[in-house]
C-alpha cells in the first residue's frame, strides 16, 4: 500500500461552488482518501521540473530540476538534481518512501558547493525545501493512519464534482514533523486526484493554498503538470511557488543504482 503524497494536494476554498451535503462521516472520508492513496501514479518515471519562486515584491527566481522515480515493491525511491542555475547545479535530493507505517522515510540533500551530503532529520522536515513553499515533509509520503478525516460537503471546482475533506494529525508529533496542524482537501470524484487544498502551519501563523492548475492524462495516468502554491500571513501574500512539470515519461528502464547516495553525490553530469 503506497502512502499518499500530500505535496500535490493543498489549495484554497475560495472558488468552491457549494452543493448541500447532509451525509458526512469519518469512515466515508477515510475510504475516499484510501482511494486517493491507491490511485495509479505510475512507475519508472522521469520528468523535468521548473520551480519558479516569487517573493512578496513579485520578483522571480527559477530553478530547473531533472527527476527520476522508481517503485521497489511497495516502497518507492525518488532522486532529483538541479540543472540550473549554474551556481547550484547538481545539488541533489534523494528520498526513500517506505510503505511500512512504523518506519520513517529517509531523505538526503547533497550540496556540491561543500561536497557534503546532509541527512534530513525528522526535526528538520517542516523546514522549507530549497527556498520554496514546500516543506521537506511535502516531498515524501504521509501515512493515512496518522490522520483523522472528516467529509465536510460536496462541491464543484472548474465544473468537476469534488469532495471537501478535513484532515487533522492525530498526534502532536505528526504535526511537528510535517509542520501542519490542519488541512482542507478537495478530491475530484472522477479520478481521486486532490486538486485543491488549504493548509494551516504549526508555526508562524501562515496559511498555504495549493491549486492544481493543470492536470493531464499521460499513458493512462493522471499527472499534475502545473501546481501553484501561495503562502499567506493574514491577507498578505508573503511568497509563491509555481511548479511546472514537463517531458514526463513512464515505464523507463531506470537502473536501481540511480537511487543511491553514491549516485546522488555524482550529480547529473
Amino acid at each position: 500500500m503506497k502512502k499518499i503524497i500530500i505535496s500535490s494536494i493543498l489549495i484554497s476554498l475560495c472558488l468552491f461552488v457549494t452543493i448541500p451535503f447532509c451525509m458526512a462521516g469519518d469512515e466515508n472520508a477515510r475510504q475516499i482518501m484510501q482511494k486517493v492513496e491507491d490511485r495509479d501514479d505510475g512507475d519508472n518515471m522521469t520528468s523535468d521540473l521548473a520551480m519558479v519562486l516569487i517573493d512578496k515584491n513579485n520578483k522571480e527566481r527559477k530553478k530547473n530540476f531533472q527527476i527520476f522515480l522508481k517503485d521497489f515493491g511497495k516502497n518507492s525511491k525518488r532522486i532529483m538534481f538541479v540543472k540550473s542555475p549554474a551556481q547550484i547545479k547538481n545539488t541533489g535530493f534523494l528520498t526513500f518512501d517506505y510503505d511500512d507505517e512504523s518506519r520513517d522515510d529517509d531523505q538526503w540533500l547533497f550540496l556540491p558547493a561543500i561536497g557534503k551530503t546532509k541527512r534530513i532529520a525528522s526535526t528538520d522536515k517542516s523546514s522549507s525545501f530549497m527556498g520554496s513553499d514546500l516543506n521537506y515533509s511535502d516531498m515524501t509520503g504521509r501515512n493515512l493512519e496518522d490522520y483523522d478525516f472528516k467529509l465536510l460537503k460536496e462541491s464543484k471546482i472548474k465544473g468537476q464534482d469534488v469532495w471537501i475533506i478535513q484532515s487533522l494529525p492525530r498526534t502532536k508529533e505528526v504535526e511537528d514533523v510535517t509542520g501542519y496542524k490542519k488541512a482542507i482537501l478537495a478530491v475530484r470524484k472522477d479520478n481521486y486526484v486532490v486538486v485543491r487544498a488549504k493548509m494551516w502551519t504549526s508555526e508562524g501563523g501562515y496559511t498555504k493554498y495549493m491549486d492544481i492548475q493543470k492536470l493531464q492524462k499521460i499513458d493512462g495516468i493522471w499527472v499534475v503538470t502545473r501546481n501553484h502554491i501561495i503562502k499567506k500571513r493574514g491577507k498578505s501574500i508573503t511568497h509563491q511557488t509555481l511548479l511546472l512539470f514537463s517531458n514526463i515519461k513512464f515505464n523507463q528502464s531506470l537502473d536501481e543504482n540511480i537511487f543511491t547516495i553514491r549516485r546522488l553525490e555524482k550529480g547529473l553530469y
